[in-house]
């Protein structure tokens, strides 16, 4: 598979470990997320379990792995165990509880600490300028927006993430992540708006192979495709005699 050149960095986003074994060893993507639902989804049930049989296989890219407690204590716990597991780990921390408090001051707890963070479900801008409020220049923070999930509202993220990029430019340790993007397209938005990372899944990625796709020729794949779908599926139309 022919991949495009790409500045922006690529994580691949899901829960399979012999899919991301296989996108490791291919070389192109640069780092990996998960989450609590996209384990659930892959039917894991032991999640440390699961976290060490990736990080076994995978020892030179960041990977995310989130906490999943709601109460901020118990959030701090989890936080430092999973930052144990790896040089290579970063810890996320949801913007808030299930309650609408802020992670805020859990997440500068955190940091202090020297842990290495991805803030997630990020979706305003005063989520994001109460978390730069706190940085400092050392501190290592992913900063995940989801802009698929703005777009999902019928709100153009681009000038937002623009905005989010201007914003911690001057954290050299603080990466603007494009999270939940929605189609290839979304990649080159991102990687035009400054973003250091975008995620994606492994369905996402392998459309890039697409990239600068001839589309006369798409379109004629496109037209075999249905005819070729309506053949075997045996479609008829009773004839209209013809006078």
């Amino acid at each position: 598979m022919a991949f495009p050149t790409l500045k922006i960095e690529l994580f691949a986003d899901g829960a399979n470990l012999q899919t991301m074994i296989s996108r490791y060893r291919e070389g192109f993507i640069k780092g990996f997320t998960t989450n609590p639902t996209l384990m659930a989804k892959a039917g894991i049930t032991d999640y440390q379990g699961f976290a060490q049989s990736v990080l076994a296989e995978i020892k030179n890219l960041p990977i995310s792995f989130e906490v999943f407690s709601d109460d901020f204590n118990e959030m701090e716990s989890q936080a430092e165990l999973i930052g144990s597991w790896g040089e290579n780990v970063n810890i996320k921390i949801p913007i808030t509880n299930t309650k609408g408090e802020s992670a805020i001051p859990l997440v500068q707890r955190l940091l202090a600490k020297g842990l290495k963070l991805n803030v997630t479900a990020i979706l305003t801008r005063q989520q994001w300028l109460d978390l730069r409020s706190i940085l400092k220049p050392k501190d290592d923070v992913i900063v995940s927006i989801f802009a698929g999930r703005i777009a999902d509202t019928g709100v153009d993220p681009v000038p937002m993430m623009r905005q989010a990029v201007q914003d911690f430019s001057d954290l050299p340790h603080a990466k603007v992540l494009w999270a939940s993007p929605r189609e290839t397209l979304n990649i080159f938005q991102a990687e035009e708006c400054g973003c250091d990372i975008i995620t994606a899944t492994d369905d996402l990625i392998a459309k890039l192979a697409m990239h600068g796709k001839d589309l006369g020729q798409f379109s004629l794949e496109t037209v075999k495709m249905f005819y070729n779908d309506a053949t075997k599926a045996g479609f008829t139309l009773p004839s209209i005699a013809k006078v």
